[in-house]
């Protein structure tokens, strides 16, 4: 028998190695037979790295397995060890320890918690430089450590603020695995920053948990899900608003934000604008250089969703004339990146194939891993290289092997 020598081949042999049919493999990658025999057969490319990824993880083999030449620094975040570890801390439940444990926790000193509390302070930079091989380490170190004390304290201040803490790493976490399309794990992590919000007796941080779940939740599967969370979280604040502080008007503002992304995306024109409008009307009141709950809320954000909201919607000429009177000196790595990602997709709409090549290199200088794992990036390269075919500039070939789309 010969050694099987393309992709289909390979995943063929592996597939009957495993006693799976073809509608069996389909159903654990969420493929039909038919993409799993042109596949095999060679008349469909797997052209992502991260589909590529995922039929290896339902054959239980390395994706060199399947294509020897991909190097393993290209595999997505999503498949990588730190992410792993993540994940595997959060499908752990934190309650076990102090359940199973009765009373065998011992309560952390003041000396401990201030220095899990400084720790702590550091995940959200990381986060909002989109340096996640060192940030998803730390968050896996912090979660259980945070759990464990604020179970082991008696009720009082010091355990309300371990668990503040705990939701906003809780939070950090939740927003890193949405940046790389883990749905599932942002949603638990999301779901226990609410939990301890709710114990830490903070109702803006639930609020702003709830903003984080929604953003977990912004798959096309899922937008739904995404919507609901959002408006009631936003309808929740809408009586308090008044004579609200400032935390609780950017929250408000942000929002509307991500519910004028999720309209757009479900093709609503007239609801974008709506919500759109509503967050422009908090980020006047509460003005630049806020941070409030890590949302970077302000009128900077409200145009730079505007422009995303364009972008959606498929209006790239008005995407275009949105981000040309922006100023982005103030943002921060990742807020920068995004942008830049947003104006390469509005180029790849309008086939100027140069200009969003450059737009994606320069988003790249500024956050290397959010701009290889973020799944809008993938479908952009790959529908470039598509329509490029063997024009493909050597850019853009380079940037597509680095981002994991398969040439």
């Amino acid at each position: 028998m010969t050694e099987p020598s393309t992709v289909g081949e390979r995943l063929a042999f592996h597939r009957k190695r495993r006693g799976l049919s073809q509608v069996a493999l389909g159903k654990l990658i969420g493929r039909s037979e038919s993409w799993v025999s042109q596949v095999e057969r060679g008349t469909r490319m797997v052209d992502r790295l991260s589909v590529l990824a995922q039929v290896a993880d339902a054959l239980n083999i390395p994706v060199s397995e399947l294509a020897p030449d991909v190097p393993q620094d290209a595999l997505p975040a999503e498949y990588s060890p730190y992410i792993a570890e993540l994940r595997r801390v959060l499908t752990g439940h934190p309650a076990l320890a102090a359940v199973l444990g009765a009373g065998s926790l011992s309560v952390p000193s003041a000396a401990d918690i201030e220095r899990l509390t400084l720790r702590a302070g550091s995940v959200w930079p990381l986060v909002h430089a989109s340096r996640y091989a060192e940030a998803a380490p730390l968050l896996a170190e912090l979660i259980p450590a945070l759990e464990v004390a604020g179970r082991s304290l008696p009720p009082g201040e010091q355990r309300a603020n371990v668990f503040r803490t705990g939701s906003m790493v809780y939070q950090a976490a939740a927003a890193l695995l949405a940046k790389i399309g883990d749905v599932e794990s942002g949603w638990i992590a999301s779901d226990r920053a609410l939990t301890a919000a709710e114990q830490a007796g903070k109702p803006l941080l639930v609020i702003a948990a709830q903003y984080r779940m929604a953003h977990a939740l912004m798959s096309p599967a899922r937008l739904a899900h995404a919507r609901y969370t959002a408006q009631a979280a936003a309808d929740a604040l809408e009586d308090r608003l008044v004579e609200a502080r400032p935390e609780a008007i950017s929250l408000w503002g942000g929002l509307h934000l991500t519910l004028a992304i999720i309209a757009a995306r479900e093709g609503n024109r007239g609801t974008a604008r709506e919500h759109l409008n509503k967050a422009a009307e908090a980020a006047a009141r509460v003005g630049e250089g806020r941070n409030d709950f890590d949302t970077e809320f302000g009128p900077t954000s409200v145009r730079l969703h505007e422009v995303s909201v364009a972008v959606e919607l498929g209006d790239a000429g008005d995407a275009l004339d949105r981000a040309a009177g922006i100023d982005r000196s103030g943002l921060s790595p990742e807020r920068r990146a995004r942008f830049l990602i947003d104006l390469a997709r509005a180029y790849g709409q309008r086939r100027r194939t140069a200009d969003a090549v450059a737009s994606l290199l320069e988003a790249e200088v500024l956050t290397p891993e959010q701009v290889w794992e973020h799944p809008r990036v993938r479908e952009l390269v790959a529908d470039l290289q598509h329509s490029e075919g063997r024009r493909a500039s050597a850019e853009l070939k380079a940037f597509a092997h680095r981002v994991g789309v398969l040439i």
